[in-house]
């Protein structure tokens, strides 16, 4: 008898293989991913697409089963993260709380806002409400997580403990510390959106495509997180499979800009291409102010006697959004532009086309004339970049 408990503990009713353990493990934790960025995340929280009921119960029973995830506190944590970005109310900002705050205590983070009431009437709207949900998800977490844990031992023995454990802070580690902190700190930014969102990684997949959360912050209700042709979202790969066999239904993807090339003549479909458009258009325009900036630099160095320390902070603050610069920042671009004509226009007519859009009270004919003279003015400026970019926003079709 004390034989067959021992065996028992040490091998579970599997008697599986290390290798075999740990396969199992990737699987269980890359399912809790799929299911947090595809139901909780696109579905539920931005109506990015709608998922058929088969899924859907699998997900929600799932991150119950394996995280203790409810689904009305997840959305509407999150929506109010989007609500509040970068302010004293988002509820884990590594802007406002330090980076150091939201990666090792992210998890507690995402507790202690759940507590919040108000939060979650004002927010959480739109989530389940049935059966299930309020007798048997809500309110009875821990329920699903030791039912894990007497799982993972019985077909794996002793080991399954440190299988559930890696489950258990899988996503604390990878939604609460990496995405909700290293995703508004340190990356790469294919646009300027009005938060601190990067890109982590061009290719999606350790956790679900999330990754790619500057994309998300700039389309937030797509219900696709790629958008450059180096990068791969295996979120929406699975969304696409479920799709094909009609157990999922895309509602909304981040637009994607047509041309005619050739186009010169600016009309009302250009204007409303660029206003639909505008994250590409100043993330192309970004890498013209590149240009203009390379065109600069050895002026800048050699005539203008400027430090090197000076100028690459200074690059910085050119790609930073304007209306979000502070007193000593524009201060500094100030002592720049008086050593370049180039760049000073370049931040100005940045200012100017990011205003056409903003003008909501300006009719359509006002603001095509303003398009029209900013582009008359752009390429007589005698600045190359700012000429060409010019002319690829005459062809926005």
């Amino acid at each position: 008898m004390l034989d067959a408990v021992l065996d028992f503990l040490s091998n579970g009713l599997t008697r599986a293989s290390g290798w075999t353990v740990f396969f199992y493990a990737l699987a269980v934790t890359h399912i809790t991913i799929a299911a947090v960025t595809i139901y909780l995340h696109r579905c539920a929280t931005h109506r990015g697409l709608d998922l058929h009921p088969i899924p859907s119960h699998f997900f929600r029973f799932w991150l119950w089963l394996t995280s203790g995830m409810v689904t009305k506190e997840w959305v509407a944590i999150h929506r109010k993260h989007h609500a509040k970005c970068e302010t004293e109310d988002d509820p884990h900002s590594p802007v406002t709380r330090g980076i150091k705050k939201v990666f090792f205590e992210g998890a507690e983070l995402y507790r202690a806002e759940a507590k919040n009431m108000e939060t979650m009437e004002k927010y959480g709207y739109g989530t389940p409400d049935d059966w299930l949900e309020r007798h048997v998800y809500t309110g009875r977490s821990a329920t699903g997580i030791v039912l894990m844990l007497i799982i993972n031992v019985m077909l794996f023995g002793v080991i399954g403990v440190s299988v559930w454990a890696l489950q258990m802070a899988w996503i604390p580690i990878t939604a609460a510390g990496i995405i909700n902190g290293i995703g508004h700190y340190w990356g790469y930014r294919n646009y300027e959106c009005s938060d601190a969102a990067t890109n982590i990684f061009p290719i999606g997949i350790l956790i679900g495509g999330e990754e790619l959360h500057n994309n998300h912050h700039t389309f937030g209700t797509s219900a696709k997180l790629s958008s450059k042709w180096y990068e791969f979202d295996i979120g929406w790969m699975y969304i696409r499979i479920l799709e094909t066999i009609g157990l999922a239904t895309v509602k909304k993807v981040a637009p994607e800009p047509k041309f005619e090339h050739g186009k010169m003549h600016l009309d009302f479909n250009t204007l409303q291409s660029v206003i639909s458009n505008r994250y590409d258009v100043t993330a192309k325009y970004a890498k013209s102010l590149k240009l203009a900036w390379h065109d600069e630099i050895e002026h800048l160095k050699e005539k203008a006697n400027l430090e090197s320390g000076f100028l690459k902070s200074t690059k910085k603050l050119l790609h930073r959004e304007p209306a979000k610069l502070e007193a000593p920042h524009k201060e500094q671009l100030t002592q720049l532009f008086a050593h370049s004509k180039a760049l000073k226009t370049m931040h100005e007519m940045r200012v100017e086309l990011g205003a056409i859009w903003e003008r909501s009270h300006a009719s359509r004919d006002q603001l095509l004339h303003q398009l029209q003279d900013w582009c008359v003015r752009a390429e007589a400026s005698g600045i190359t970049a700012l000429r060409d970019f010019s002319l690829r926003l005459r062809s926005y079709a």
